[in-house]
């Protein structure tokens, strides 16, 4: 099993939930990511919208399973010893896609080799026609694949290292219209929900529950601060989103940026700026980036319009934007499978 040495190590990572320009919604997933040699390994394997089977919403019992199963604990799940390493997001089924590998032990060094990586549909991975030719094999040292691994059984939350425990957010507002709708709308996409105008009286463990709170454009500064007061004398560190406007995508774009838990370092989509017609965009590795501009025009009506979808390569870009799209007040969202970033445009 001849392979180059690698580092092996784990990240909490997110596949973004929201509102697509289409009306689609998109689940969101938090998950723990693989980092291979100090990049996540989804970023190696194409623009690729999958999460790896160490999700936050399986049950503890099937968490522990697949670690166990990625310590070759248990028989592998596929045939000619291979294992899943990411699958559908929405699904999960290996008829969706998945990308495989076979994990092997190397008794006389104590290493871990992967290798073999394809993209699976079925029963039996076709090397030569799915494979993934330029990525592994890996090798990784024992004690050091060993101990990632298993940090992830002792957390105290279960599944992925309870970084789904807080996939809940307050919301605060005014327009109670517009906040039930946005709340039902994060619970379509796998978020959980309050509405609320006041959280003096809240015990501290329910605070605990929340990973973001969220203030409407109403809300004044001595509400706000009531509301931070309370967090933190529960000694709860939570994300606070300014909300930029009552249109619903929008604000679950927000949302999903305040509750991403990964390393800054590690994220794909690390810069957007919209400024005199244009975006600018930085990103990590290659990947499909889809811009939507949103703007309310003088009667407080949405307008909704995808102004960029494509791959970028790695570095830094700008697009061009379409002078409708992005006049008067307007906001422009960028999206990629595994993160989201929002701002305002400026004129």
């Amino acid at each position: 099993m001849s392979a180059e040495y690698a580092t092996f190590g784990l990240a909490p990572a997110m596949r973004a939930g929201g509102v697509l320009a289409n009306g689609d919604y998109q689940v969101h997933r938090d998950f723990v990511d693989f980092i291979v040699d100090g990049r996540p390994l989804l970023y190696q394997l194409s623009d690729l919208d999958a999460v790896s089977p160490l999700a936050s919403d399986v049950p503890p019992a099937i968490f522990t399973a697949q670690v166990r199963s990625l310590l070759l604990e248990a028989e592998a799940p596929l045939d000619d010893g291979r294992y899943v390493l990411y699958g559908c997001p929405e699904c999960e089924g290996i008829e969706c896609g998945a990308v495989t590998a076979v994990i092997e032990k190397d008794d006389s060094a104590d290493d871990y080799v992967w290798r073999d990586f394809a993209w699976q549909t079925g029963e039996h991975a076709d090397l030569e026609l799915n494979g993934y030719h330029g990525i592994g094999p890996f090798r990784f040292r024992g004690d050091e694949y060993r101990s990632a691994l298993n940090s992830l059984l002792g957390a105290e939350s279960g599944g992925a290292g309870g970084s789904g425990a807080r996939r809940r957010v307050l919301l605060i507002g005014a327009r109670v219209a517009v906040l039930a709708k946005l709340a039902a709308t994060l619970r379509t996409i796998g978020i959980g929900a309050d509405i609320t105008r006041d959280a003096t009286d809240v015990p501290a463990e329910e605070l605990r529950e929340y990973g973001a709170v969220v203030f409407g454009r109403a809300i004044g500064e001595q509400e706000r601060a009531a509301v931070r007061q309370s967090f933190e004398r529960a000694g709860v560190e939570v994300a606070y989103v300014e909300g930029l406007a009552p249109i619903i995508p929008l604000l679950v774009a927000q949302i999903e940026h305040a509750l991403d838990r990964g390393p800054h370092e590690l994220r794909r989509l690390t810069r957007l700026v919209a400024a005199d017609g244009e975006a600018a965009i930085e990103v990590t590795s290659t990947c499909r980036v889809r811009l939507t501009a949103y703007r309310l025009d003088r009667l407080s009506r949405t307008h909704t319009q995808e102004v960029f979808d494509g791959i970028l390569e790695t570095g830094r870009h700008r697009v061009a934007l379409d002078a409708k799209a992005v006049k008067g007040q307007s906001f422009l969202v960028a999206r990629t499978s595994g993160g989201v970033l929002v701002e305002a445009m400026a004129h």
